[in-house]
C-alpha cells in the first residue's frame, strides 16, 4: 500500500505482505510440492490488518470501529454472489466441496451458490467485530488468533502463536522514479512492479517521441521491454535478507535502459536466452486493488491478495478467514521442470522473509500534484496491465475509461508467449487485439495466444489544467515547507469493465 500526503507531499509504502513463519525452512515441500500452493501449510502468516491498523494510526479521521462496520454487515448479513465470483465458485467446486470452511460459504442445501444468491459468513462477522472493539491484538495475540492457529494445526498447517505475535510491518520512504515525464511513486522490493514499470517507460522513453508506444509497432516494442525487465527482476527479492541496491540503481538508471533498447529489434523477436534470464518467473495469482483520492488529494493505492483464488483452499471454520497460500510465491531448490530455468536464491524461504511480489500500486505526480493513480489485481500480469495504463493514459493521451478498456497484451518470458486479450465483459462489451496488431506481431516471430480476464485496473485521474474552482484555489493549505499550493481539479475514477466494476464515491 503506497499513501501519499497532499499537504506535505510525503509518501510511505507499508509493506504488511505475508511472511514465512519461523517454522519454514527450504526442504518443507520435499516428498509434497503441491502442498506449496494448496492446503495449510502453503499459509504465510496473515499480514493485511496489522498494515491497515498502521495506515490508519497515521492517516486516518474516523474512528476505527466505524470503519469496520460495513464489512461486519456484509459477512453477517450476506453479498450477492457476481457473475464472475459465481464463474470461480464454478471452476473451484472440487476445492470448496473438499473443505468444510469453504462448503459452509459457498453451498447451500448440497447446490453451489450462483450469482445472484447471497453469500454469508457468520464466523468472519464475529471475527471482525472482535477486531473493531480490539483491534489487531484480537488476532496478533488474542482470542481471534488462538482459533485460527487451531484450525490452521487440524488443517496441517504450521503457524503458531509466535508467528502471530511476532509478526511486523515494515513503514518505509515510498520509492520515486522518473517514467516518460511523470514521477512514479510505489513499493520498492520485494514489491517489483515500481522498478519494473519505470524500467520499461525509460527503455520506451528512449526512441524520443511518445508515439514509439503507439500502434502495433508499440505494442511489439512493449512485449521486447517487458521480456527483458521479467529477466532482470529475478535478482529482486526482500531486502532485509538479500542486498537489491544495485540492481534497482541499475533496473532505474537510462544507461542500463538504453543498453537494452540497443537489444530490441523492430522487426524481429527471439527465445528466452537472448533477454539474458538468471532464474525462472514465479507463478503469482490473484489479487485485489483499490485507489482512493479524498477531497484535500490525499491519495491511498493499495494492492492485497490472498493469492489464488480462495487461497490455500482452506477456510477457518472458527474464525471465517481464508487461508492464503502465500508461500507459493518463494522460489525452493526443489522447483526443477526442463521447461524452465533454475529458481531464484534471492527468493528462497526463510523464516519472516517476504516473497518477490508482482504487485503495482503506483501514485503518478506531475510538477509535484497529484495526476493519478493506478493499481491491477492479475498476478504476474499486473505489472503488464498497470504500465499499458499508464502509458495509455499519461503518455499516448487515451480518456481514463479508454485507456482501462483498451486491449492489453501479457508476457511471462517463460513461457515465450504473448497473451492477448479476446473477451466479453460482464456488461457484454468485446476487448480484443484487433487483427492488424496480431498479425503484426506474428510476423516478427511472436507467438500468440488469447487470453480472457487475466487483470482487472482501477484508476484515478486528476486534471491538472483548470482548478474546480478557481476562486477556492487561493485558499486551499500550502505543502509543509514548501510552499507549493494543492492543486484541486476535476477527478475521473474508472473501474475496469472486465469484471462489472464500477467507482464509488461520496
Amino acid at each position: 500500500m503506497v499513501v501519499r500526503s497532499a499537504a506535505s507531499g510525503k509518501a510511505e509504502a507499508f509493506d504488511s505482505r505475508e511472511t514465512a513463519p519461523l517454522a519454514s525452512f527450504q526442504t518443507m515441500y520435499d516428498g509434497n510440492p503441491a502442498s506449496k500452493s494448496k492446503g495449510a501449510l502453503s499459509m504465510g502468516v496473515p499480514g493485511e490488518l496489522a498494515g491497515l491498523h498502521a495506515a490508519w494510526s497515521r492517516h486516518g479521521r474516523l474512528p476505527w470501529k466505524s470503519l469496520l462496520q460495513p464489512s461486519i454487515a456484509l459477512a453477517r448479513d450476506g453479498f450477492r454472489i457476481s457473475p464472475n465470483l459465481a464463474d470461480s465458485i464454478q471452476e473451484k467446486e472440487a476445492l470448496i466441496r473438499a473443505d468444510p470452511g469453504l462448503r459452509s460459504v459457498f453451498v447451500l442445501d448440497g447446490q453451489l451458490l450462483r450469482a445472484g444468491d447471497t453469500a454469508r459468513n457468520p464466523a468472519l462477522a464475529r471475527t471482525l467485530a472482535a477486531v473493531a472493539a480490539d483491534g489487531p491484538r484480537a488476532l496478533y495475540g488474542g482470542a481471534v488468533g488462538e482459533a485460527l492457529i487451531r484450525d490452521v494445526q487440524d488443517a496441517g498447517g504450521l503457524l503458531t502463536m509466535d508467528d502471530l505475535r511476532s509478526y511486523n510491518f515494515t513503514v518505509t520512504d515510498a520509492l520515486t522514479a522518473d517514467a516518460l515525464g511523470y514521477t512514479i511513486v510505489g513499493m520498492p522490493p520485494p514489491s517489483s512492479g515500481t522498478v519494473g514499470l519505470s524500467m520499461i517507460a525509460t527503455i520506451l522513453a528512449g526512441y524520443g517521441s511518445p508515439e514509439s508506444a503507439a500502434g502495433a509497432l508499440g505494442v511489439h516494442r512493449l512485449v521486447e521491454s517487458l521480456k527483458h525487465m521479467f529477466a532482470v527482476r529475478m535478482n529482486l527479492g526482500d531486502p532485509d535478507f538479500v542486498n537489491v541496491t544495485a540492481y534497482v540503481s541499475e533496473m532505474l538508471s537510462s544507461s542500463f535502459a538504453e543498453k537494452i533498447r540497443r537489444r530490441i529489434l523492430d522487426d524481429a523477436t527471439f527465445g528466452p536466452e537472448y533477454y539474458l534470464p538468471r532464474w525462472s518467473q514465479l507463478s503469482d495469482h490473484g489479487t485485489s486493488h483499490l485507489c482512493v483520492v479524498d477531497s484535500e488529494r490525499n491519495a491511498v493505492s493499495m494492492t492485497s491478495t490472498v493469492n489464488f483464488p480462495f487461497g490455500g483452499g482452506v477456510l477457518s471454520p472458527a474464525t471465517g478467514i481464508v487461508l492464503n497460500n502465500e508461500m507459493d510465491d518463494f522460489s525452493t531448490p526443489g522447483d526443477s521442470d526442463p521447461d524452465k530455468l533454475p529458481p531464484a536464491p534471492s527468493n528462497f524461504i526463510e523464516p519472516r522473509k517476504r516473497p518477490l511480489s508482482s504487485m503495482t500500486p503506483i501514485i503518478v505526480l506531475k510538477n509535484g500534484q497529484l495526476a493519478g493513480i493506478i493499481g491491477a489485481s492479475g498476478g504476474l500480469n499486473i505489472i503488464s496491465a498497470v504500465t499499458q495504463v499508464f502509458l495509455n493514459h499519461f503518455v499516448l493521451g487515451m480518456e481514463a475509461l479508454d485507456a482501462v478498456r483498451h486491449p492489453r497484451v501479457y508476457h511471462k518470458l517463460i513461457p515465450n508467449v504473448v497473451k492477448y486479450e479476446n473477451l466479453t465483459t460482464t456488461g457484454g462489451e468485446h476487448i480484443g487485439l484487433s487483427a492488424e496488431a496480431r498479425a503484426f506481431l506474428a510476423e516478427r516471430g511472436h507467438v500468440l495466444s488469447p487470453v480472457g480476464v487475466a487483470t482487472v485496473c482501477q484508476l484515478v485521474v486528476q486534471d491538472l489544467r483548470i482548478p474546480v474552482d478557481s476562486r477556492k484555489e487561493k485558499n486551499r493549505g500550502l505543502g509543509e515547507g514548501e510552499g507549493t499550493p494543492v492543486f484541486h481539479g476535476l477527478l475521473t475514477a474508472v473501474s475496469d469493465p472486465r469484471k462489472g466494476g464500477r467507482p464509488a464515491g461520496l
